[in-house]
């Protein structure tokens, strides 16, 4: 009784009717992991490493010395709070917007800071100001190496291709492709693997992948590489993983919908973030009292329903712990879920880890 009253074991207090607690498994999507990120916080932990908030930009042209090692915690730093699930293009308006309301207080310049270079410039002009805002350097600084990888790494190209493979079912023109990218030297070792993998994700059983994996040599992908095809497979193939990854609410005609656009520091279109993680359609079954006992099955004893219908009652928290790690991407989808949903519902999100796609890939390596 003594613990039952201790409201220490209570999430959510006193007033709360019901908490769910879904465990879900990682290898249930395997695809979200492998895709490009374009939301601040997850493109920084993908493409320059987020560990312990810590983001290294040593080595990276043009930074200063103070800037070769900067934090990034929304605890500390309100703009990385209320800018960390944009997208990049909503970021560049953001750090401009910033930048500018910094240059009104200096009638020495009067730069038109359009571009992220322009904004790195008006920065190192102004020795006094970054003195004084150390924060903004810092975000510009980033935001201009992200910039720099998308280009060099021509991710705007592969990310469209990524979105493609795990939003539609098109075998004959995604093979096309894929090939010309395996054999393109604009295309990264690190992304054919990538979209090798979605691939055979996707079309396991009516796809080549031998060709595929033939292909993924001769386009410089390494054998051990080429072992994490099997391993994927193994770790959240069809026979392995639950249904719905490739649910047919998310096969719309979103080839038609795709266009090719160019990404500018006013704005990333939304071809880049077609894909849903499919944690968001359970979390949505829960919503609606629709949640499988085949797909989630639930602890004995533990599954309430309402009294007049045959419905599970709708908690009003959800607890989501993935194992084998979350990624960002799923942390901004919960975060807009939260923001949004009409009836106050509360989901909060937990793993084993945070995944960007090496870690991912490392940790398949290591099965």
């Amino acid at each position: 009784d003594n613990i039952r009253s201790d409201q220490i074991f209570h999430f959510g207090g006193r007033g709360r009717k019901e908490l769910l607690l879904l465990v879900i498994d990682r290898r249930d999507d395997p695809v979200t992991p492998l895709l490009s990120q374009w939301t601040y916080q997850a493109m920084v932990h993908e493409l320059l490493g987020l560990n312990n908030h810590r983001v290294i930009l040593k080595g990276a042209p043009n930074i200063a010395k103070d800037l070769e090692e900067v934090v990034l915690s929304a605890n500390q730093d309100d703009f990385f709070k209320a800018n960390r699930h944009k997208n990049f293009g909503e970021l560049g308006e953001s750090i401009q917007k910033l930048l500018k309301d910094y240059q009104a207080q200096q009638p020495q310049s009067a730069a038109n800071l359009n571009t992220i270079e322009e904004m790195q410039s008006f920065m190192e002009k102004f020795p006094e100001l970054r003195s004084r805002s150390h924060n903004v350097s810092k975000h510009v600084a980033i935001m201009g190496e992200l910039a720099r990888l998308v280009d060099i790494c021509s991710l705007m190209d592969v990310s469209q291709f990524e979105q493609e493979l795990a939003c539609a079912d098109d075998h004959s023109s995604h093979l096309r492709e894929l090939m010309e990218k395996l054999q393109s030297p604009k295309i990264k070792i690190p992304d054919k693997l990538r979209l090798g993998l979605l691939y055979a994700l996707r079309y396991e059983t009516v796809g080549n992948l031998h060709r595929v994996r033939q292909a993924m040599s001769k386009g410089g992908v390494p054998p051990d590489m080429l072992d994490l095809m099997d391993s994927i497979l193994r770790y959240g193939g069809n026979d392995v993983r639950a249904p719905g990854l490739y649910g047919e609410e998310h096969n719309n005609n979103l080839v038609s919908k795709m266009t090719k656009s160019l990404m500018s520091v006013q704005g990333v279109s939304n071809v880049y973030s077609q894909h849903v993680p499919r944690l968001m359609d359970t979390i949505n079954a829960v919503v609606k009292g629709k949640l499988k006992a085949q797909v989630c099955p639930y602890v004995p004893g533990s599954r309430p329903r309402t009294s007049s219908t045959q419905e599970d009652t709708i908690p009003e928290e959800i607890m989501v712990f993935m194992v084998g790690g979350v990624t960002y991407e799923e942390a901004t989808k919960v975060s807009e879920f939260n923001e949004t949903n009409p009836a106050g519902i509360k989901v909060i999100l937990g793993g084993s880890t945070v995944h960007n796609s090496t870690s991912f890939l490392e940790e398949l390596k290591a099965l």
